[in-house]
């Protein structure tokens, strides 16, 4: 900022000051008391020696000597005026009584002078005042121009669509290739019509939080090239009914003066919700905007060339109307990436880091399932950090493996002050689970084992899937879940004799697999027979009103068959912990002592029942690590230049595979 501009801002702030010390100026002259006497009556003042002081002042162009002065039983804000002719004889009187008194004298000259800075004391505090009242009215109206244009639409036009390309989106390529269409239609109407197609006027991306919605919009805009308005839902809704249904008017006004273009809505849900379920009626703002939107994307007018692009995670409580053919009549739905998608995001994300060369993104995505596309880039993120907190050149493995637990758990507790016995309930409670998934056949794959607390877990037991699929889950992979989830309370019983408060998360997962396979998936004795359906209350709260379609009778049924589910899983744990004690106590153990143990441990473990201390460097073990993950046989006896070799022939015989089968 320039000394001009200081200037310019602080002026208002100096007036201020001026107008308060007049205000002061003006206010202690009010508290001033003025006493009138006659002429007579100050002789007799002058012949009783009680003057202390006056001020003489010549008045020639009215004749009048006038004097003021002071008492000597006059207060400090306390004096006397007098008005006496103007003559020699008045002056010669006053100056007797001076020699004989002795009392201070002034004599003002040049008394026009003292009339006219008379009057602009007066009149100094009224300007100021009237100038500061304009300066502030000046810059209040400057700074709050919104005030007078409230109802104005507050989407941001940004004319060539931004920056961001499909090729900046990693993954989603049957959702671009959705949303492609628009863009052709966008450059090509003609096309189109041609052939009597009329385009979607709204696409709904819908998917769970990271998934890239809003990315693709930003690529769309991009890739499109035309005038793209964007703005989030909650931008519309105000205090004040009828500003929202302004402001969506106005958004439409300016996006048809530069049809074609693109408008995209962030998070609709928080204007699109479902009408007549608040307890406003229907008089509220949101409903309002609401019905002003549904209006101008498919009512009375046309709105040709105007694309709509909302994201939301929550289309259940979007209104009905919203989602007709002719508004939102296209849905596409984001969902979380697969492998190969979760390896080409890493990729993007990994462009500007640094990597040692024991990281392998193809690995680490293949670690990673149920992760986000914002789950992968804050994964890579922590692990940058961690590796610039530890003064590192490159980011590790290690920086990568804590980066995930972080991720998942939250930060290490590693001051935390653990005692012994609790450390022994934490590892015989981890062992429990290690080894269901150990010993189940429908059970996860247990990756790692840790007792080092995290979040408000004291330890926990890495479990994935052995390979990725569609959402379908068979009954014998539900019973494996719950009966791996039980394996922490049975070791407690069996192994210590007592149980904890640390299952009451397992029992919490459990119970709600148990109900869902009776009440959704008609996987118990009652049939398959859909009882509960999954409902939550637009604004009542998740779960409040779930619809429930049985009676009290079926209600006690229901309850006894997720018993009965229970109870079969906890004697299937508790058989199996039984039999494979030694196995339990061995993990419980190498937990004590190592407090992590990764997934190559635990199958030395199983294997050779123990854990050798043969420390290897990290580039080998990450090197068998990838020869294990590309099915390399033997890998376990060669040294790191064999397994460089063999993993480098098993990429290139990969990329042949790839090269060919697209060749077909």
């Amino acid at each position: 900022m320039n000394s001009k501009a200081k200037i310019k801002q602080s002026m208002p702030y100096g007036i201020l000051i001026i107008v308060v010390i007049c205000v002061l100026v003006m206010a202690s002259i009010g508290n001033t008391k003025v006493n009138t006497l006659t002429y007579n009556e100050l002789l007799n003042q002058f012949s009783e020696g009680k003057v202390t002081e006056i001020v003489t002042t010549e008045h020639k162009a009215s004749g009048i000597y006038y004097i003021t002065g002071k008492l000597e039983d006059y207060d400090k804000n306390e004096y006397f005026k007098v008005n006496a002719p103007l003559s020699d004889t008045v002056q010669q009187t006053i100056l007797a009584y001076h020699n004989l008194n002795e009392f201070k004298w002034d004599v003002e000259t040049n008394p026009e002078n003292n009339v006219i800075l008379s009057v602009l004391l007066q009149l100094l505090p009224i300007v100021l005042v009237c100038a500061v009242s304009f300066l502030l009215f000046i810059k209040l109206n400057s700074s709050n121009k919104s005030s007078m244009d409230f109802g104005r639409s507050k989407a941001k036009l940004s004319e060539d669509g931004g920056k961001v390309r499909f090729k900046d989106v990693a993954g989603l390529e049957e959702e671009k290739e959705e949303v492609a269409e628009l863009i052709d239609f966008l450059r090509n109407p003609k096309k189109f019509q041609k052939l009597g197609a009329r385009i979607p006027k709204g696409v709904l991306l819908v998917g769970p939080p990271g998934t890239g919605k809003t990315l693709l919009a930003k690529a769309v805009a991009g890739e499109a090239n035309v005038p793209f308005y964007f703005i989030s839902g909650s931008d519309f809704v105000e205090l004040f009914v009828g500003v929202g249904a302004s402001r969506v008017r106005d958004m439409f006004k300016q996006a048809k003066h530069n049809a074609p273009c693109l408008i995209f809505i962030d998070e609709i849900d928080a204007v699109g919700r479902q009408r007549g379920t608040g307890l406003g009626g229907g008089h509220d703002e949101r409903e309002q905007t609401l019905n002003q939107l549904l209006t101008e994307m498919d009512g009375f007018g046309a709105n040709e060339g105007i694309i709509i692009i909302a994201a939301t995670n929550r289309p259940d409580v979007l209104d009905p109307a919203l989602l007709r053919p002719g508004r939102f009549d296209r849905q596409v739905t984001v969902s979380l990436p697969d492998q190969k998608e979760r390896h080409s995001i890493l990729k993007v994300h990994a462009k500007n880091k640094i990597f040692a060369p024991s990281v392998n993104l193809e690995n680490i995505s293949k670690r990673t399932p149920g992760f986000s596309g914002a789950d992968l880039e804050n994964l890579l993120n922590e692990a940058a950090l961690l590796a610039v907190r530890k003064n590192k050149s490159a980011i590790g493995m290690n920086e990568i493996d804590e980066a995930t637990d972080r991720v998942l758990m939250g930060p290490a507790k590693t001051s935390r002050k653990i005692t012994e016995k609790e450390k022994r309930l934490v590892s015989i409670h981890e062992a429990g689970h290690a080894v269901i998934g150990l010993k189940l056949e429908d059970a996860n794959d247990v990756h790692k084992i840790t007792i080092i607390p995290r979040g408000m877990a004291g330890g926990y037991t890495m479990m994935l899937p052995k390979e990725e699929k569609m959402a379908v889950t068979t009954r014998n992979e539900l019973i494996a879940q719950i009966t791996g989830l039980l394996g922490g309370r049975v070791a407690e019983e069996l192994f210590l004799n007592e149980i904890t408060t640390g299952a009451s998360d397992d029992f919490k997962k459990a119970t709600k697999i148990a109900r869902a396979m009776v009440t959704e998936f008609g996987m118990s004795d009652l049939g398959p027979v859909q009882l509960e359906e999954r409902s939550e209350g637009v604004f009542l709260g998740r779960d409040y009103n779930k619809s429930k379609n049985f009676s009290d009778a079926v209600a006690l049924e229901i309850d006894q068959e997720v018993r009965k589910i229970i109870d079969e899983c906890y004697n299937k744990t508790t058989k199996l912990l039984k039999e494979n004690k030694k196995l339990v106590m061995l993990i419980s153990d190498a937990l004590m002592e190592r407090e992590t143990i990764t997934k190559e441990e635990i199958e030395e473990l199983v294997e050779t029942g123990k854990i050798s201390d043969k420390e290897e460097d990290e580039t080998s073990r990450k090197l068998k690590e990838e020869a294990k993950d590309l099915g390399i046989k033997g890998y376990t006896k060669m040294d790191d230049e064999e397994l460089q070799e063999a993993i480098d022939k098993a990429h290139e015989e990969e990329k042949d595979d790839e090269e060919n089968s697209t060749k077909e």
